[in-house]
């Protein structure tokens, strides 16, 4: 069972995650709140597995909750919720390393493939929200620079590393990557590690989008 906790200031956005959430048997709802202050003390209070985090709202922003709650709680799992035109916190919030971003208005059944990529140790990255970020970042410098850039560093790493964050990129749990490249867990945690600091980036949603400006 998937404990999730729903934090958005709109009561439309809450009433269709909650339906989203309830219609699947393996969701549990164990709270919803309003802003960013509510959302500190129902992670204290519920323990959810999963924070559903709306990135904008008034009396405690999104931003500003993840940021706490991480450091109240580093392990805890984060998915940002976000629309079009937010780029700029979407870009703050992968610094607060956030294991995933759907979009509001996605599919349903991406929310619920999300939520489990996520419980089982993977990210989950809309490719509308990969796009929208990658697509800021080739308008502000360039979009041949920023693929070449990436190519290249992803170009340096040694094949196998690069097998593994293609994986990383389509949303794989550790377990997964090494069933598919018939890996130990262990031995990719080992790939993982080594590729994060060859790349300087702190967590897989990073690592993602690092491969999506490469394609």
């Amino acid at each position: 069972m998937i404990r999730v906790l729903i934090v958005d200031d709109d009561p439309d956005v809450r009433a269709g995650l909650r339906t989203i959430l309830t219609s699947d048997g393996s969701v549990q709802l164990v709270g919803e709140a309003t802003d960013g202050h509510q959302a500190v003390e129902q992670v204290n209070r519920c323990v959810p597995d999963v924070v559903l985090l709306d990135i904008r709202m008034p009396g405690g922003d999104g931003l500003t909750a993840a940021a706490e709650i991480r450091r109240r709680w580093p392990g805890q799992r984060i998915i940002v919720l976000t629309t079009f035109g937010e780029t700029e916190y979407v870009r703050r919030a992968v610094s607060l390393g956030v294991n995933g971003f759907l979009l509001k208005v996605g599919d349903p059944r991406d929310l619920l493939a999300g939520l489990r990529s996520v419980m089982a140790g993977g990210a989950c990255l809309a490719p509308t929200v990969a796009a929208m970020v990658i697509n800021d970042a080739r308008s502000a410098a360039g979009r041949r620079e920023v693929v070449n850039t990436a190519g290249r560093i992803l170009a340096g790493l040694p094949p196998r590393e690069r097998d593994v964050l293609h994986l990383v990129a389509e949303g794989r749990s550790n377990a997964e990557i090494g069933e598919t490249l018939h890996l130990s867990e262990a031995t990719v945690k080992g790939y993982l590690s080594s590729a994060f600091a060859r790349l300087g980036v702190r967590n897989r949603v990073e690592a993602a989008l690092l491969v999506w400006q490469a394609r």
